[in-house]
């Protein structure tokens, strides 16, 4: 099997990981060739894809694949906003082009906007941040296609090697919302529902990627700092607006059960 990740940073490198230790051939991309030597050294089919209103190149070989996952979030504060949703319609159409038959989107569970509530697959989203809006809009532009079939997976928080909570809010003072629920997931459950997605043939559905453990802000982050010796935050004792991710789908469908129940399971 072939498996082309698109888009292979923090989590598309820990995939291919393991997606060599099961004997799949991972082409990686980069889109600049000072990027390209880690991917080698990985163990991953380095290609340069690059995808923009500017400029637009990329080897066929890549779109070669058994399954493509794209993991590209917008880059609002490089000024990326509409332009990323023109450069998902210019993926789409290579896919249909180079006929890639299964897809996983990566979005974000930032898709549901902070609406007092607790959220499910089962919910229409109601982004409330510009981020959220472009991630809902480019999903849609999935979904409607018919020559593949997607697979959405929404994140949450991402937190793993390299990503040390503690170091998120150290130190701060007055951080509002302390009594708002964490919607976190660990790099090893993100690689591992994408793991079962695969195995399991599990494509044209839509998953929330979430820990089932939403501790409040205040509490999960000062416990977080102590661990890492950081400086304590600040939380104002209060609760404003909120959301709490559940993620029914990966039950029910794909019987996941999450590596990290409880998020100071992890020892960072």
């Amino acid at each position: 099997m072939v498996v082309s990740i698109l888009g292979c940073g923090w989590y598309g490198k820990a995939l291919a990981a393991d997606l060599l230790k099961t004997g799949t051939i991972v082409n990686g991309s980069a889109t600049s060739p000072d990027k390209l030597e880690a991917l080698v050294n990985s163990g991953i089919l380095p290609y340069l894809v690059k995808f923009d209103n500017e400029q637009t190149s990329f080897d066929p070989t890549f779109f070669k694949c058994d399954v493509m996952v794209i993991s590209i979030p917008p880059r609002l504060k490089a000024g990326e906003g509409g332009g990323y949703l023109s450069k998902i319609q210019q993926i789409i159409g290579a896919c249909v082009e180079y006929k890639v038959n299964k897809i996983i989107y990566i979005s974000s569970t930032g898709v549901y906007g902070e609406y007092d509530h607790e959220v499910n697959e089962f919910d229409e989203p109601k982004p409330d941040t510009a981020s959220g809006l472009i991630l809902f809009e480019a999903e849609q532009l999935f979904r409607k296609e018919t020559s593949f079939k997607t697979t959405i997976i929404r994140f949450g928080g991402l937190i793993g090697p390299g990503r040390h909570p503690g170091r998120f809010f150290a130190g701060k003072t007055n951080i509002p919302n302390g009594l708002a629920p964490v919607n976190l997931i660990h790099q090893s459950d993100c690689v591992r529902i994408t793991m079962a997605v695969i195995d399991k043939d599990a494509f044209g559905g839509l998953y929330n990627a979430c820990s089932p453990d939403h501790p409040a802000k205040a509490a999960y982050y000062s416990e977080m700092t102590a661990k890492a010796n950081l400086p304590s935050p600040g939380f104002i004792n209060e609760l404003k607006r909120w959301k709490l991710v559940n993620s029914v789908n990966l039950t029910a469908e794909l019987k996941y059960e999450f590596k990290f129940n409880k998020l100071n399971d992890y020892t960072f």
